[in-house]
């Protein structure tokens, strides 16, 4: 017969070995898990990364469209206030010159109904012939070439054109100050 102690020896040695044997089973099975858990995080980061570069790009993509529009509308804003000014320029030219073609027919009118011999008559003509030929200045020159004009007569004339600003200032003061 067996020696019981011999066989509860054994036993335990095969119990030790089953419980080695499980144990490493479980840390096989737990290594497997926390393998297979690594790999799913991975990729779910890897996916969670392009989705994010998709998600950046689209919104670069729809920044630079908002931004391409936004300047379209600028751009064309910009182009419909030079039309008006361009516009409003040429309707002021054609006032300009509408009333420069008013003046001549009022120089002519009145020197028609003026004098025309004596003192009197060498007056109104100097008056009559002036106006027309400020009528006729204005209707050529329109307001722009007029502007051009009074440029030319400041970069020429600094100083004068400067007490001139400063005289008319003055007096308009003095007017409204009253």
């Amino acid at each position: 017969m067996a020696n019981p102690m011999h066989t509860a020896e054994r036993k335990g040695n095969q119990m030790d070995k089953g419980g080695n044997d499980a144990m490493q089973k479980a840390k096989d099975v737990g290594s497997d898990a926390m393998h297979k858990a690594k790999d799913v995080g991975s990729d779910a980061l890897g996916k969670a990364k392009d989705v994010g570069s998709n998600a950046m790009e689209t919104a670069k993509e729809i920044g630079g469209q908002a931004f391409d529009k936004a300047k379209s509308a600028a751009t064309s804003v910009g182009e419909m206030a030079l039309e008006g000014a361009s516009t409003a320029g040429h309707k002021a030219d054609d006032l300009a010159a509408a009333a420069g073609h008013q003046i001549r027919e009022f120089a002519d009118n009145m020197g028609k109904r003026m004098p025309s011999e004596g003192m009197a008559g060498t007056a109104s003509k100097v008056v009559t012939d002036t106006l027309k030929e400020s009528g006729r200045y204005i209707e050529q020159a329109k307001l722009s070439g007029m502007a051009q004009d009074v440029e030319n007569v400041v970069k020429n004339h600094p100083i004068p054109a400067l007490l001139l600003v400063f005289g008319v200032g003055f007096c308009l003061g003095r007017v409204m100050k009253d």
